[in-house]
């Protein structure tokens, strides 16, 4: 599984407007929303805010990871977004988030859902690249940082 085959770039955006979480989260779902076959940006909204109090996903590292699974969605999609400014986020080592990664998913894929979470993980996995990433200046920056990691990874 490659990231880059689950992002599309215009659900990349650098830098997010939104100035808390879920402000940042549902800039992220209306992206989905706007250039993807996800058609309800609210029950999206939702099932993603209710995993989200469930547990945080802020993974640590200035990394937060939204996902759920919701009805609305036909297939795998992901959307990433830098905010402006590091954000609290309720991340497990208390610091700031400053890259949110959102992953949506059909209710009944459950194996590709886990299976992109991992590789997002793993990804995220080298400093060099986490920092890359967060410091991107664009979207387009971000994007090609990924296609360039996942090429040079293939290798």
């Amino acid at each position: 599984m490659r990231l880059t085959d689950i992002l599309q770039p215009d659900c990349v955006k650098v830098p997010l407007v939104g100035e808390d979480k879920q402000a940042c989260v549902f800039e992220l779902v209306d992206l989905l929303v706007e250039h993807t076959a996800v058609e309800d940006a609210e029950a999206l909204k939702e099932a993603v805010w209710q995993r989200e109090l469930t547990r945080t996903t802020g993974i640590g590292h200035g990394i937060g990871i939204p996902h759920a699974k919701a009805a609305c969605c036909d297939e795998l999609r992901m959307a990433i977004g830098r905010p402006a400014t590091p954000m609290e986020f309720g991340s497990i080592d208390g610091k700031p988030v400053n890259l949110i990664i959102l992953l949506a998913s059909p209710l009944d894929k459950t194996g590709p859902h886990i299976q992109a979470l991992a590789k997002i993980s793993r990804l995220l996995v080298s400093e060099d690249l986490r920092d890359a990433l967060q410091e991107a200046e664009s979207a387009q920056a971000l994007y090609d940082l990924l296609v360039q990691h996942e090429n040079e990874a293939a290798v």
